[in-house]
């Protein structure tokens, strides 16, 4: 898992001297996915799934309705610090992503 965590987020190298790859929105989707299942209950009722709309990405999280509150946690930190951290390592990749949590 920390593999991921330094190819997201550099891990000392200059991320800016690559150019973005697919797998790179592939490999925030895995990240959004396992940080999810954690959270939740019902792990095997999670579906993490990567869209495109335009020129922005969008991960989109389903689950069950009783784990949407775990996912989006007490006035909605949890589901920010999510945005933050996808964000930031979308930002790396030079790309727009952003999460959205289904009802």
């Amino acid at each position: 898992m920390f593999g991921i965590f330094k190819k997201l987020f550099g891990g000392g190298k200059s991320a800016r001297a690559k150019t973005p790859t697919v797998d790179g929105l592939e490999d925030l989707e895995n990240f959004v996915d396992y940080i999810v299942r954690s959270l939740v209950d019902n792990p095997k009722n999670v579906e993490v799934k990567a869209v495109e709309e335009g020129d922005a990405k969008v991960i989109r999280i389903n689950c069950s309705k009783e784990d949407i509150g775990k996912v989006v946690g007490k006035r909605g930190k949890t589901i920010m610090a999510i945005r933050s951290l996808v964000s930031g390592a979308a930002g790396r990749l030079q790309q727009r992503v952003t999460v959205e949590v289904v009802d």
